[in-house]
């Protein structure tokens, strides 16, 4: 994260240390640790994602919790309320992976669908619009996903056969659409309509 980092373990719990003034560390306090702590009410983790300010938790039963800063919506849970210790993400009962961006957080669906939240300025949520959204909402036009990744201010996905679609912030043409148009929904990227393995 921005200054806080979190580890999961093979206890399928996870730790973490750092900065914790939004309760990003998850163990019910505002304290910065030198040193991992746990975060509290959390098992059967299966991937973890780091944000700016928030963290999130993929669990085996395929919902997504997370904790930490919450004022552009960022955990998920219909509120903006920030949260020292983990809250479960509306809506995401089939979560198969999921990415964390400065302050928006995307899931992978079993369908192959994506759904994002939080801050929405630059269309990084990828629903065509530009409304911060305190709830998941669904990435127009896009299906057969394999693969998400949120970064700073915009958001991409890899697709079944390898092609790779982006959207949100483009000022420095990081959706790859040969253009610095910043996009609500999502874009092709340039030469890469198949082939690709892997998103980073």
């Amino acid at each position: 994260g921005a200054a806080h980092t979190c580890a999961l373990l093979t206890t399928k719990t996870v730790r973490c240390w750092g900065l914790n003034a939004y309760g990003q560390l998850g163990d019910g306090s505002a304290t910065l640790r030198t040193r991992p702590v746990a975060v509290r009410s959390l098992a059967g983790v299966t991937a973890i994602a780091i944000g700016g300010t928030h963290s999130c938790a993929l669990l085996a039963k395929k919902v997504v919790r997370c904790w930490g800063d919450n004022n552009l919506g960022q955990l998920g849970d219909g509120s903006y309320t920030s949260s020292a210790t983990p809250v479960q993400v509306s809506g995401i009962l089939t979560a198969r992976a999921i990415s964390a961006g400065w302050y928006h957080t995307c899931a992978l669906l079993a369908d192959q669908t994506v759904r994002c939240w939080g801050n929405n300025g630059f269309g990084q949520l990828g629903n065509a619009s530009t409304s911060t959204s305190s709830t998941p909402v669904v990435v127009s036009s896009l299906s057969g996903a394999t693969a998400v990744v949120a970064a700073g201010y915009h958001s991409c996905a890899l697709l079944t056969g390898g092609a790779v679609r982006c959207w949100g912030s483009n000022q420095n043409g990081q959706l790859g659409d040969g253009t610095l148009t910043t996009r609500t929904s999502p874009v092709a990227v340039s030469g890469l309509s198949s082939g690709a393995t892997a998103l980073g």
